[in-house]
């Protein structure tokens, strides 16, 4: 059965808009802490929980630098130095590499001309190494990242600035994010928007707008 053409953007050529990490970079702390825990993956979780947090990730991802978010939780936690020392001290070997999938999928975009946005939650420190690393990421027009704005997503804000960086209306954009709050936060504003959960289903969801990749 052919799949059915979604409603046509504002503008014909919309600028595709993506997020990087979990869309198409693999990055995860347990790639170093499970051999810092040699394979314990109760208190390796637990310490994930508990001291080197999500939501104390986020604050880096918002703005604050490595060395303060490292010395608040050494102050805080001082037994656990060496395994929060390794959080950012190591923070290299957390990227696994690209996801080739969607690699493909953002070269086939290119190819066709289309203008390539990334928008990120993603330290202004770490992310110099993943630019470095990945060629692909300089198939990108336009890059935010929350940590040189000091917003976060899903704060409507970032993508305020996003759109006046790019000269778009959020309704000439598509909006790529693992995240379901991030891609509802874009929703709201306007945006088109994709919930990203494979390269194959992200394929499938494009050619829907009319995409054809």
């Amino acid at each position: 059965m052919r799949e059915q053409v979604k409603a046509g953007f504002a503008d014909k050529n919309p600028a595709i808009v993506f997020d990087l990490g979990g869309v198409l970079l693999d990055w995860n702390p347990r790639y170093v802490y499970r051999s810092l825990f040699k394979g314990d993956e109760v208190a390796m979780e637990r310490f994930l929980s508990e001291v080197c947090t999500p939501e104390w990730n986020s604050r880096q991802d918002a703005g604050r630098s490595l060395a303060e978010a490292t010395a608040e939780l050494l102050a805080q936690y001082p037994r656990h130095g060496e395994l929060i020392e390794a959080y950012y001290g190591r923070w290299e070997e957390m990227l696994a590499g690209p996801i080739e999938g969607t690699v493909s999928v953002l070269e086939d975009l290119h190819g066709q001309g289309h203008y390539l946005c990334a928008l990120s939650n993603w330290s202004a420190e770490t992310f110099p190494i993943a630019q470095k690393r990945y060629d692909f990421l300089g198939r990108f027009q336009t890059i935010v990242l929350s940590g040189e704005e000091r917003l976060i997503k899903p704060d409507p804000a970032i993508f305020q600035v996003l759109l006046k960086r790019i000269g778009r209306r959020a309704e000439e954009c598509l909006f790529i994010d693992d995240v379901p709050a991030n891609a509802e936060g874009a929703r709201q504003l306007g945006f088109e928007a994709i919930v990203f959960t494979s390269p194959e289903d992200l394929r499938s969801q494009l050619r829907k707008y009319g995409l054809a990749v």
